[in-house]
């Protein structure tokens, strides 16, 4: 049951070229940025990442985009990231962009054991219809599109169907979490991070500070210990090691 391992390069070791990695985080809030260092030195490559956005240049995910260890990203949100941007649109890189109430609806179906299920979020847009761009030619010319889905009425209100989203590994950071894998969150550091947790076969969680099995109260417990399968436990610099995108102070 205890499932620390002795650090974040050992709980990723195994992960192969081409895996399908679901990753927590919302821009730099959450991030398992030492897991994702890890990964980085690790080394592995043609990385299919699901997660909210894709990092910033030079931080977060950002790191492995900048190297071309990732050939696709599933998100909602390209932001502040210039390379992000740069790759996609030299049909480098492969995106599916998803509405973002989906995406985290997918993460927590596949986690859940829902093949599928209707939204109306999309209805009436190329998320329904088809024809998003997932990769451009290096002409310019889209090169993949995206499929049309399969929409429904249901109250006389069209709906589409998504699938749930199941990835080989998760890669998440909890502000604090026991030996059992049970993690806890802290306020908007949680976002995509259960959800993410949940939609891995494999999930590895960094935390900030660990405990002992029944030091967290089972109503504190945000995702429990059957989703997790390895801990990391961050040094104090690595849990102080938190940036801001954009800084706004008041004149």
């Amino acid at each position: 049951m205890d499932k620390v391992r002795a650090s974040a390069l050992d709980a990723v070791s195994d992960i192969p070229d081409g895996a399908t990695i679901a990753v927590g985080g919302f821009g730099l809030s959450g991030v398992p940025s030492a897991l994702i260092q890890a990964l980085h030195a690790h080394g592995a490559r043609g990385l299919e990442v699901v997660s909210n956005n894709c990092g910033v240049d030079g931080r977060g995910l950002g790191i492995l985009l900048a190297e071309g260890r990732i050939a696709r990203v599933t998100g909602s949100y390209v932001g502040e990231n210039k390379e992000f941007a740069r790759q996609y649109l030299a049909g480098e890189l492969e995106v599916e962009l998803v509405p973002q109430g989906t995406l985290a609806e997918r993460l927590r179906a596949g986690g859940s054991g829902i093949p599928a299920f209707y939204t109306p979020a999309g209805v009436g847009t190329q998320v329904a219809t088809g024809g998003l761009p997932w990769r451009y030619g290096t002409d310019g010319s889209v090169a993949i599109a995206s499929p049309p889905k399969e929409t429904r009425l249901f109250a006389g209100r069209p709906h589409v169907l998504e699938t749930g989203i199941t990835t080989d590994f998760a890669l998440v950071r909890a502000w604090r979490g026991d030996r059992h894998g049970n993690l806890m969150f802290r306020r908007a550091a949680a976002n995509f991070n259960p959800l993410a947790a949940m939609a891995g076969r494999v999930t590895v969680a960094e935390v900030e500070e660990l405990l002992e099995p029944g030091e967290l109260q089972p109503e504190d417990i945000h995702v429990p210990g059957i989703f997790v399968q390895r801990i990391v436990t961050l040094t104090a610099a690595e849990a102080a090691d938190k940036h801001i995108e954009n800084r706004t102070v008041r004149g």
